[in-house]
């Protein structure tokens, strides 16, 4: 009986060192083909000489359907909406009434978008990304992805994962800016309208052509 015991722990033991964020970002790209989640946003800007760095928080839901639909719908602390439709990415500012337009195409690559919802396997990720295993955190497990072009203003990205589950996703621009999302409420593999990603400018606003 004490056998059998030890040899479960053990087994258990194994596969929670295999539990790291490379599997977990793995087990993502491959079985989660829609989703949806509410997030929260914390931008951290440098801190200027003699004043400490600005904190800016907002939030709302996000929701995905590889390959390349995506939709931020933010609620605060102002509304805005941004929309990729696998052809066309908008952006809309109620504030401002004006839609940004722009064609989808390489504007996503090496973006975090990207790596959430465009891939379709690891080694169309690792195409655009030097992956590796960052030290476990916050009860989270960690990979920092790291754009192999240089063109792009993102310098570095970490996503986390609890379990399988995504729970955030950390962005470091070249301005030194950084960006935490941190996820909940995700949803799997839902039943999405087939509408969810279609995206018509309202009437009356300005809409420019990027």
């Amino acid at each position: 009986m004490k056998t059998l015991a030890v040899a479960a722990l053990c087994a258990l033991a194994s596969s929670w060192a295999w539990a790291d964020g490379l599997s977990s970002l793995e087990s993502f790209v491959r079985t989660a083909k829609a989703g949806t989640a509410q997030f929260t946003q914390t931008v951290t800007s440098p801190a200027k000489t003699g004043q400490p760095p600005r904190v800016q928080s907002s939030g709302g839901s996000f929701s995905f359907q590889r390959p390349g639909q995506f939709k931020f719908v933010y609620t605060r602390p102002f509304a805005q909406t941004i929309v990729a439709d696998g052809h066309t990415l908008w952006l809309y500012d109620e504030d401002l009434e004006q839609v940004t337009r722009r064609a989808q195409g390489d504007a996503l690559a090496g973006t975090p978008a990207a790596l959430l919802t465009s891939v379709q396997d690891m080694a169309a990720l690792r195409q655009d990304f030097t992956l590796s295993n960052q030290p476990d955190a916050d009860g989270l497990q960690w990979v920092q992805a790291l754009p192999k072009s240089a063109q792009g203003q993102i310098q570095q990205l970490r996503v986390g994962f609890a379990g399988d589950t995504l729970a955030a996703l950390e962005i470091l621009d070249s301005f030194g800016q950084r960006s935490l999302m941190r996820f909940e409420q995700v949803q799997i593999q839902p039943r999405l309208p087939a509408d969810s990603f279609r995206f018509q400018p309202p009437v009356g606003v300005d809409v420019l052509d990027q």
